[in-house]
């Protein structure tokens, strides 16, 4: 499938059937779900809609975690090939580890391209949150993550090793 134009919209109800072939799609794939907020599972989806707004909003996060906003990125044909989760803030695990913008490609659209783009518009939107210098991560063996996040101007900082000997890259975007 070629690609198409993409945008970052909100999760609302609009996009319910589209979401949910992503998500199930993901799941079908076996792989790790990449931001952690889609392996929240959208049944029922008015209440995932909730939760994503909660977290937005700053109510009822758990102890440890911090304020996030996440956007779906879809295409011209209105179907959902990518989310991202954009931190607030960053706490120390976030800092080591996590960073202020995690972000996924459905599976069967990778390499289109999606990823440099999901992270560019993501950028505007952090840009809007009075976050001037992102930092975006990804582990040591994602290959096209790296590429994706040098592409957009990241700039390597020192590694982190995870307790279990994963090791982090970690990269800063802006001033």
């Amino acid at each position: 499938m070629s690609k198409e134009k993409v945008r970052l919209v909100k999760p609302s109800a609009e996009y319910k059937e589209t979401y949910a072939a992503f998500y199930e799609d993901w799941v079908a794939s076996g792989e790790s779900m990449v931001p952690w907020v889609i392996s929240k599972e959208p049944y029922p989806f008015e209440e995932m809609l909730a939760f994503l707004e909660r977290s937005e909003q700053g109510i009822d996060i758990p102890e440890g975690w911090v304020r996030d906003s996440t956007y779906w990125l879809v295409t011209e044909s209105d179907r959902v090939v990518g989310v991202v989760n954009i931190r607030h803030e960053l706490n120390e695990k976030l800092f080591h580890s996590g960073g202020h913008i995690g972000y996924g490609i459905r599976p069967g659209e990778r390499q289109n391209g999606y990823g440099a783009e999901i992270l560019k518009l993501s950028l505007e939107i952090t840009k809007d949150l009075g976050i001037p210098k992102v930092l975006v991560v990804c582990d040591a063996h994602n290959e096209a993550s790296r590429r994706v996040i040098l592409r957009n101007g990241g700039i390597q900082d020192q590694d982190y090793v995870e307790p279990d000997g994963n090791i982090v890259e970690r990269f800063w975007i802006g001033k």
